[in-house]
């Protein structure tokens, strides 16, 4: 079996990468804008908190500075992050097997959080989809397709270990792949609509070994 895997809240907490481009935000504000530091990285995070996703640069800003500015600090930020030691143990585990990630997101973001997880050097590729275009993101199976085609192997040889119900898995599911959804991150607790859900579900990678000693033939 071909082990695939998602990037964000399945191999690291993607919270943590959330909360080190605020910092470099927070930086980039007080060189271009004189704010304290500290003081906007608390704001940042309680905007986020409050309001989720979306406007919290706009807020933040409140029309001080284009809310470009802030976004290009915060995508293309080195951030401070660390692979979960569930994640390490499983790749480590595994390396003797054809390792691939498949991740959706801005090409340079999911580029630099690969770069400073260092987890290259245990896959034999990661694929960002939106490198191939946004309509090849997932629920595609494009990359995947490419994977399959790259190891000689069907769609029914991979295995796909995802973490978001509303996508990771509805295209793979049809396609006759298996699909594991660990339940980490922020869609821990979401409920899935029929036939999004994946095969099987974890509730952390440490389980992952015994359950594809149960899928291998």
């Amino acid at each position: 079996m071909i082990l695939i895997f998602d990037l964000d809240d399945t191999l690291y907490d993607e919270l943590t990468y959330v909360r080190s481009g605020f910092r470099a935000v927070a930086e980039w504000g007080e060189r271009a804008l004189g704010l304290a530091v500290d003081a906007s990285f608390a704001q940042l995070n309680e905007i986020h908190d409050r309001d989720g996703r979306g406007r919290i640069f706009d807020v933040w800003l409140n029309g001080r500075a284009p809310v470009r500015e802030a976004v290009r600090a915060y995508r293309h930020h080195t951030p401070h992050i660390k692979l979960w030691d569930s994640a390490r143990h499983v790749l480590s585990t595994f390396r003797d097997r054809p390792l691939y990630i498949v991740t959706d997101g801005h090409k340079v973001v999911q580029d630099k959080k690969l770069t400073a997880l260092q987890v290259r050097r245990h896959v034999r590729h990661a694929y960002i989809t939106h490198r191939y275009g946004v309509a090849h993101a997932k629920p595609s199976t494009f990359c995947f397709e490419l994977i399959a085609r790259r190891e000689g192997r069907p769609l029914s040889d991979l295995v796909y270990v995802g973490d978001n119900p509303a996508k990771d898995f509805v295209g793979l599911n049809a396609a006759g792949a298996h699909t594991i959804r660990v339940l980490t991150g922020q869609h821990r607790n979401v409920t899935a609509r029929p036939g999004f859900d994946a095969q099987h579900r974890l509730h952390h990678l440490d389980l992952l070994p015994s359950l594809l000693k149960e899928l291998s033939p």
